[in-house]
């Protein structure tokens, strides 16, 4: 009974209440949508980055791929697929994917552009292979950077007769290692029918050419950087200090090492490396924990307690970058391991190769470094780099990176189809995996050695 009093008297309340008036429900506010903070931000400033120049549009961009950088892998991923064609976000989001190996959802809007550049040749073949019909080669075949050009002529030439297909004019114009002889050797080049030119390969050739886009008549692919923007239609392609740097932040980054020590020579190469790697892993939420200059050779001082505070301090070390030289290197690395740092991660650039002393390169065992996949694993299309140097001078030593280099200007060339109308578009090229980013930059997935023994050996990847 006591249950069914209870049951009745809460009824009669209601009642009660409905006597006096109409009921009103109030039901909690929906919550208001969530706002990816960072995502809006990212698109505002993509929005306006089209009008800045210099400095403030660096500066822009910079901060664009830290937002982005914020974003998980799903949530990139998604909005990255939701942005509209002509998207200038779209740049910058598929350029985040991309550094973090996700696919892109489609290719980077440069696709019709390149259609129109490439309505007078041939269709390509399934692979892509849609080569121009008379090719330009601007290089400084003579003058202080004839050097360097010697073996990336030879490297394109073995890429270009390797083909068995149908193979464009070619051309090689002198441009003196001199902007003034660059823009000269490209007027000549477009005077004489060119359709599409490979170089020039010094800085301040590149700089002078790409100058004034209004000037060029006909595209280009440059061989070296001048800048971070490359005007549209044209694409930069080089084996940059800033490259090998970039490689490494990420190489670190995909480890989650958030926090490195930066051991530099202080040369300009060293100089470029460490500011593109600084960029590169803070953007991508790490810092340079301390940083060190290693100077000369077998004379290094004792820098043992040093490396050790710089691990042991709270919010130390977790790896090394070394952006040093061969002789430097051997000099700092027995004190890295002595300081405990031989179970880290550390990774240096380029400049470490083999240099076929293994009993001296032994001191470097277990340093990880970017190197060319044709001299690491080979390639399609090349003999190997043993053989090729060989028989030619061009090819051996350090020059073979700049060989492998312009077997992979043939390449671009030849199949640029494919990186710009593909979203999946990928080279595997002799100094690594080649894609195109949004911006006219060819990126580079390079392979990745270590020393075992003194012997250099591939770790596989590129």
């Amino acid at each position: 009974m006591r249950l069914k009093a209870t049951v009745m008297a809460c009824a009669l309340a209601v009642l009660a209440l409905t006597g006096c008036g109409s009921v009103q429900v109030v039901r909690p506010a929906a919550p208001a949508p969530v706002v990816d903070t960072e995502l809006a931000q990212a698109t505002e400033l993509a929005q306006r980055i089209g009008g800045l120049r210099g400095q403030e549009r660096a500066d822009t961009a910079r901060l664009i791929e830290q937002l982005l950088a914020r974003m998980d892998d799903q949530a990139l991923a998604d909005a990255a697929a939701a942005l509209p064609e002509g998207d200038p976000l779209y740049t910058f989001a598929g350029r985040a994917l991309m550094a973090r190996g996700l696919p892109l959802p489609r290719p980077f809007d440069a696709g019709m552009l390149w259609r129109s550049q490439a309505a007078n040749r041939p269709p390509a073949d399934a692979d892509g292979y849609r080569p121009p019909e008379k090719l330009a080669v601007l290089l400084p075949l003579s003058g202080q950077l004839a050097t360097a050009a010697s073996p990336v002529r030879d490297g394109l030439l073995a890429g270009y007769y390797a083909e068995r297909r149908q193979r464009p004019e070619i051309v090689f114009h002198d441009t003196g290692g001199t902007p003034g002889g660059a823009m000269a050797a490209y007027q000549r080049a477009v005077a004489e029918g060119a359709d599409y030119v490979v170089g020039p390969l010094g800085r301040d050739e590149v700089a002078a050419v790409l100058a004034d886009p209004s000037r060029l008549q006909v595209p280009v692919l440059a061989l070296n950087r001048a800048g971070d923007d490359v005007p549209a239609g044209h694409v930069s392609f080089a084996m940059a200090p800033e490259d090998d740097g970039i490689a490494a932040a990420n190489h670190l980054l995909g480890q989650n090492v958030r926090r490195v020590l930066v051991l530099t020579g202080g040369d300009d190469s060293a100089r470029r490396s460490v500011d593109a790697f600084r960029r590169q892993l803070e953007t991508g939420g790490g810092t340079i924990s301390d940083m060190m200059v290693i100077v000369g050779g077998d004379d290094q001082p004792d820098m043992i307690e040093a490396l050790r505070n710089a691990m042991l301090k709270p919010d130390g070390a977790q790896a090394v970058f070394l952006a040093l030289r061969m002789a430097e290197a051997r000099a700092i690395a027995p004190q890295l391991v002595e300081a405990g740092y031989a179970t880290r991660p550390r990774i240096g650039t380029s400049q470490l190769f083999s240099s076929g002393n293994p009993q001296a390169d032994a001191v470097l065992d277990g340093i990880v470094f970017p190197t060319e996949r044709w001299t690491s694993s080979g390639v399609a299309g090349l003999p190997m780099a043993s053989t090729v140097a060989s028989t030619l001078p061009t090819a051996r030593g350090p020059a073979a990176r700049l060989f492998a280099f312009g077997h992979d200007a043939w390449l671009l060339t030849a199949f640029m189809e494919r990186l710009v109308t593909r979203a999946d578009g990928e080279l595997r090229g002799a100094t690594g995996t080649l894609r195109l980013d949004g911006l006219g930059n060819v990126e580079r997935a390079p392979a990745w050695a270590t020393f075992s023994g003194g012997h250099v050996v591939p770790l596989g990847g590129g």
